[in-house]
């Protein structure tokens, strides 16, 4: 006999790339939530999207709808804060899109008020259900590579006119190339290998006309058993890129190139049904070597973002544990201070997390 639940009510605030891509169309996929309204407040693209569903010009509207059980984030990343709080205030479970603020004090204030009112609370850290980063689990978890030594984790795009007019690019608060991608990079480290001890970074605007930093380079040191380099970066102008992922242990090295591919193909109107959704071609396989062995390729597992609204739907059922938690997401935040703190200090700085709520 099937489980007799009712599917969870989801409202969506936002429906930009993240509302679009990454939200609306994930959770339509996913067995047990029911995509109940979206808050867009201009245009009419989640009217035609979505016709069957109510579509809000403000938030106060959704909220009055007190079926929906689940509120997702995917504004601009500027008001995440304001719009969560008022959501937690209302008794509403929370995901917000990455970067989950824009600081720590934010983070913490969020996770308190969620905790008070026993209440879900996530980021949307859709990236470790990527095929390139579940096939790095498996290799480290296999224990092939022997101790890790370095671990090198690049985002390299091609853009090199800046996009002004797009909030991401505006250099407004909350926009700029770490709270974009070094959240997910940084998110993925500390899932691996937990808190480092130390950290250094440069962020930089590199492109002529940009006004948001658009690359950077962040070293995270681990110490004790791990004694472990974690070099994460991120450029606008890599017209050939590096690697996705470069790991060196002990015993041999794994290196894979290329992105994970759900983002294009979810842009190019595929679904989740799709045959060859979320597979890696065969020529974008990684290489494994192992000390004398002959280089063998390593096919990619195959990624699937419709997990994470999985775990969460399970978390509200009371049937798993949260894999993304607000704690997580507060640990990414001050580590993106810290980053910039140490690139503007141009120092190393000892990572304390004492402060974690």
């Amino acid at each position: 006999m099937g489980d007799m639940t009712e599917p969870i009510r989801v409202g969506v605030v936002g429906f930009g790339l993240a509302g679009r891509i990454f939200h609306t169309a994930v959770i339509s996929a996913v067995p047990g939530l029911h995509l109940a309204a979206i808050v867009k407040p201009t245009g009419e693209q989640a009217k035609e999207a979505y016709p069957q569903i109510p579509c809000y010009r403000s938030l106060d509207e959704m909220l009055d709808d007190k079926s929906i059980h689940l509120v997702v984030v995917a504004t601009p990343s500027d008001n995440h804060y304001q719009i969560a709080e008022e959501c937690l205030s209302d008794g509403r479970n929370v995901v917000i899109d990455k970067p989950f603020t824009l600081t720590s004090a934010e983070a913490a204030a969020l996770i308190r008020l969620a905790r008070e009112r026993k209440l879900l609370l996530s980021a949307y850290q859709n990236r470790r259900w990527d095929g390139d980063f579940l096939t790095v689990r498996k290799i480290l978890d296999s224990g092939t590579l022997g101790r890790l030594v370095s671990y090198e984790s690049h985002f390299d795009r091609f853009r090199p006119e800046p996009r002004l007019e797009v909030w991401r690019e505006s250099g407004g608060p909350g926009s700029g190339t770490l709270f974009d991608l070094g959240t997910h990079l940084i998110d993925q480290a500390t899932t691996l290998f937990g808190t480092p001890a130390r950290i250094a970074a440069s962020v930089r605007t590199e492109r002529d006309q940009a006004v948001a930093d658009d690359a950077f380079d962040i070293r995270l040191t681990y110490e004790g058993q791990h004694r472990l380099t974690v070099k994460l970066s991120a450029s606008s102008i890599a017209r050939i890129a590096g690697a996705r992922f470069t790991l060196h242990g002990m015993r041999g090295s794994y290196v894979k190139f290329g992105l994970d591919p759900q983002e294009q193909q979810l842009k190019d109107g595929m679904s989740f049904t799709t045959p060859g959704f979320g597979v890696d071609p065969d020529a974008e396989w990684g290489t494994l070597q192992i000390l004398e062995e002959t280089p063998r390729r390593i096919p990619t597992e195959n990624g699937d973002y419709r997990e994470y609204y999985a775990n969460v739907r399970d978390a509200l059922l009371g049937k798993a544990s949260l894999a993304v938690t607000a704690e997580q997401a507060w640990r990414t935040t001050r580590l993106v201070e810290l980053a910039r703190e140490s690139s503007k200090e141009q120092r190393t700085l000892a990572v304390d997390l004492s402060d974690q709520p």
